[in-house]
């Protein structure tokens, strides 16, 4: 049989199984690139099994690929940029570094006149205000996801918590934010035309997304404002591929809080409720090809499914067949790890219950 291409991708979680699966319904073969060799892509493409930083490995799969992307941001750009010269890399390395810093994330949606929360950067603990005036968010400049790597300081004990933590590393220090919602925008680009997809609403338990509702439940005007916000995002960075844009509702106010430079986990709805998915129109962007308007073929609920939910998204299929259940195929069900999904196209929301509260 022959390929149209073959794509190579850096991680084979959950991301790197669905982006497989994508790519492979249009008959391009994948190879991935993941420490675990029972990785979920594994399921589905072939593996390298390697750290992300084996320059090594990477240049192996450089030389068996077409065109690399990768499944999440904490992968090594010194690695991807040291076989530049034998493979396509669409989305560059650029984004990526941007993306890994919120320092650089930050100073680029300044530039770029995106409403952010005010910010300051902390190099030290020496940085930190001495007092609490304010409730404020100390978050690491790199790596922390899901509430890892973070301190909300509200009173003396969690100021001593952001000291220790900007001791052990550069951090941003944010004004916490009185907001009504938080929702997400995602953008597929091509380099030079980009899609848009519904504005999402999240809903968020410890820290890990819990529940996507699409569209989002916010007026017309402001749904309008945050997808602008979105596209000159994407025009900005000449995007390539898949990028969600977290946000929040303040008022009458969006305000951009994360980029993530790759599909969502806000954004798995896509596969059933809209007419490509993210993960379609990332494999198209990255290709260059042309890229679909976006259509929302019913309201849906996404819910997460964590270790601890397994049995309950099992059951709760059985018992409503039209809800669409994707499992990754981990090996383990660890407690708050993602196992899986659900998603039910509703118009009413607020009957899909959360498996975690």
């Amino acid at each position: 049989m022959s390929y149209t291409k073959t794509i190579g991708i850096l991680g084979g979680g959950q991301l790197g199984q669905m982006m497989a699966i994508a790519a492979i319904y249009r008959g391009h073969r994948v190879v991935v690139l993941d420490p675990a060799a029972d990785c979920p892509a594994s399921k589905v493409a072939e593996v390298i099994v390697a750290p992300y930083d084996d320059e090594n490995a990477v240049r192996e799969l450089a030389k068996r690929s077409d065109l690399i992307t990768y499944e999440f941001e904490n992968v090594d750009a010194n690695a991807l940029d040291s076989v530049a010269t034998l493979t396509n890399i669409p989305q560059g390395t650029d984004l990526l570094r941007m993306t890994q810093d919120r320092r650089r994330e930050k100073a680029f949606l300044k530039d770029a006149g995106i409403p952010i929360a005010p910010y300051q950067v902390i190099e030290s603990a020496a940085d930190l205000p001495e007092e609490i005036s304010q409730v404020r968010v100390l978050k690491t400049a790199r790596g922390g996801y899901d509430g890892h790597g973070q301190v909300v300081i509200r009173d003396e004990e969690d100021l001593k918590k952001a000291r220790e933590l900007a001791d052990s590393a550069p951090c941003v220090l944010e004004d916490f934010l009185t907001f009504e919602m938080e929702i997400s925008v995602i953008v597929s680009g091509n380099g030079k035309d980009i899609t848009v997809f519904p504005v999402q609403e999240n809903i968020h338990r410890h820290n890990i997304l819990s529940k996507t509702i699409v569209p989002a439940r916010i007026s017309d005007e402001l749904a309008q404002k945050a997808k602008a916000l979105a596209w000159k995002i994407a025009k900005n960075l000449q995007l390539y591929g898949t990028l969600c844009i977290e946000m929040f509702v303040a008022g009458g106010e969006i305000l951009v809080n994360e980029l993530a430079p790759r599909p969502h986990n806000s954004g798995h709805y896509s596969i059933e409720a809209c007419d490509f998915s993210q993960f379609d129109t990332h494999i198209l962007g990255i290709l260059g090809e042309n890229l679909p308007e976006i259509t929302l073929h019913a309201p849906a609920v996404m819910l997460n499914v964590l270790g601890q939910d397994m049995q309950k998204a099992i059951s709760y299929q059985k018992e409503h067949p039209k809800a669409h259940l994707h499992l990754y195929g981990k090996e383990q069900a660890k407690h708050n790890r993602k196992m899986g999904h659900v998603t039910v196209l509703t118009d009413r929301p607020d009957e899909v219950e959360e498996f975690h509260l």
